[in-house]
């Protein structure tokens, strides 16, 4: 239903192609996802990173997902 990720800019959407090769200093989303056309219910994680020499710089990596994590949160 959509594909795994895309560069990310000011507006989201707003930069380059999927298709092109990647290089230092791009920030693309990873966004897996699951969907079941059958009962119209689709769920997917989104993650950001940062493109660098030796891998990625993951920018969310202390944003909470797990949801005991987000409830604690929310009832704080």
């Amino acid at each position: 239903m959509h594909g795994t990720g895309h560069q990310l800019g000011l507006d989201v959407h707003d930069v380059g192609s999927m298709y092109h090769k990647m290089q230092v200093g791009q920030v693309w989303t990873v966004e897996p996802g699951i969907y079941i056309r059958e009962e119209g219910f689709g769920i997917r994680i989104e993650n950001n990173v940062v493109i660098e020499k030796n891998g990625v710089h993951d920018l969310m990596k202390h944003i909470p997902v797990e949801a005991e994590e987000i409830e604690e949160i929310m009832n704080s």
